[in-house]
């Protein structure tokens, strides 16, 4: 795993991916050597979330998931069913990200599953108050959610904010109800 905010040139990025179905849909995992470097979620349709990994990762191989990764997927798979798996333990591949963006991500990964913070909260939390607009714009980008949880960062006053994501905010309400967060627990209708 990169440790956030690291530099250092390194050799051309090898990934590989895979899909997998989850009760959300058919997900996708996107992996190197070191760890996790992009998770994607379901499009309305396998092929879709196929050929969105390829648009993002267009140099990532199609392969089936090797041990260290099965494990991962699994731990996604029973997230996403409603499982409490924070998922800190899952290495992530840094790689390509900026320092504040690395920042914002690690402190999203303490969050724990059913907790939220506002954007605001975040920013302070990492010396940039009046960041909001920051945090948001580096969870738009997020590579791996779910494994850094960005659903669970609202906006101001608990408003659900944005999410990039297929299914956009219906989808970050879905994920927020699986946690059983309070004010998102009750059921929803995808």
């Amino acid at each position: 795993m990169t440790e956030p905010g690291t530099t250092e040139t390194r050799e051309p990025l090898h990934t590989s991916f895979a899909l997998f179905d989850t009760a959300i849909g058919t997900c996708a995992i996107v992996w190197s050597a070191t760890g996790v470097v992009g998770i994607q979620l379901p499009e309305p349709a396998p092929e879709p979330t196929r050929d969105e990994v390829r648009r993002r990762f267009p140099t990532a191989v199609e392969n089936s998931l090797p041990p260290a990764i099965a494990p991962i997927v699994e731990a996604v798979t029973a997230h996403l069913a409603g499982a409490a798996d924070d998922l800190r333990w899952v290495p992530v591949d840094y790689r390509d990200v900026s320092e504040f963006d690395c920042a914002v991500y690690e402190y999203t990964r303490s969050l724990d599953p059913g907790s939220t913070a506002t954007y605001g909260e975040v920013a302070a939390a990492l010396g940039r108050p009046g960041g909001a607009q920051a945090v948001g714009q580096a969870l738009g980008r997020n590579p791996v959610p779910i494994v850094v949880p960005c659903h669970r960062v609202l906006a101001a006053g608990g408003a659900i904010g944005g999410f990039s994501a297929p299914g956009s905010i219906v989808t970050k309400r879905e994920l927020l109800a699986l946690e059983h967060t309070p004010g998102f627990d009750d059921p929803t209708l995808f």
